[in-house]
């Protein structure tokens, strides 16, 4: 990358087989970009597509110089981790690819909205929040995912799996230097990190449209979210994410 200012925010975004989604997201990210005052970046991390995606990515990045690609291994919480390890911003986002949250949200977790805090979470639960055109199943699967965080990991919070999450930099680098999920739940056990570690997580209540191309399974994803949160709570009694273990 190129030497530039210190970004106000880097937008990460990770990237699997999204040579579809990918530009139309990319085009209102842009856009909200160009309006700002401050600086921001883009850091697409592409975790093994199979598609057009690094081809995608490649073209906005040869056209706009906040924009960037970077690789890691497959996985989204591999994509997120190498993102908040490289971004230069002085908060980190973590941005789904399609955009759920419309990015004029951001300025939910900005100055002079939001500021000083540690880690900032998005969330679809409470006064504030809404939701757009969520089939009743997928809600109930959301909070079929929250009940079981809350029982054995994380137990005040009611949305850890919204897609938007906001770390200041120096957090961020200590959290995902820890991290040891690449898969759908790194999340919850970035912030059983950083709870862990006394920081702060303040819920921001957003709206979110749901997106039918979802890549989540019912069945399959449940049970793999289970059995990784059971994985979390068990290395912290074992005192593995303690300072000093990682």
């Amino acid at each position: 990358m190129t030497h530039q200012p210190e970004p106000l925010l880097s937008i990460i975004i990770p990237a699997y087989n999204e040579e579809h989604r990918l530009p139309r997201s990319l085009d209102k990210i842009i856009a909200f970009i160009e309006e700002q005052a401050d600086d921001f970046e883009v850091l697409i991390v592409e975790n093994g597509s199979r598609d057009r995606t690094t081809e995608v990515a490649e073209a906005y990045a040869a056209r706009y110089p906040y924009i960037h690609v970077l690789h890691s291994e497959k996985g989204k919480g591999a994509a997120v981790r190498a993102g908040m390890l490289a971004g230069r911003g002085r908060y980190l986002f973590m941005c789904d690819s399609d955009l759920s949250m419309p990015i004029t949200e951001v300025r939910k977790f900005l100055p002079p909205r939001l500021t000083g805090y540690d880690i900032a979470i998005a969330s679809r639960e409470g006064p504030g929040a809404h939701r757009y055109g969520e089939p009743a199943y997928r809600h109930l699967m959301g909070r079929v995912f929250n009940l079981i965080i809350r029982v054995l990991a994380i137990p005040h919070l009611q949305d850890t799996q919204c897609g938007f999450k906001s770390f200041r930099r120096d957090v961020a680098r200590e959290v995902f230097g820890c991290l040891t999920m690449t898969g759908w739940s790194f999340d919850v056990e970035a912030l059983f990190i950083a709870l862990r570690r006394g920081y702060e997580v303040i819920p921001v209540p957003v709206d979110w449209y749901f997106d039918a191309d979802s890549r989540v399974n019912p069945l399959h994803d449940t049970w793999r979210m289970f059995r990784d949160v059971v994985k979390i709570r068990l290395r912290g009694l074992r005192g593995a994410y303690a300072r000093g273990k990682c």
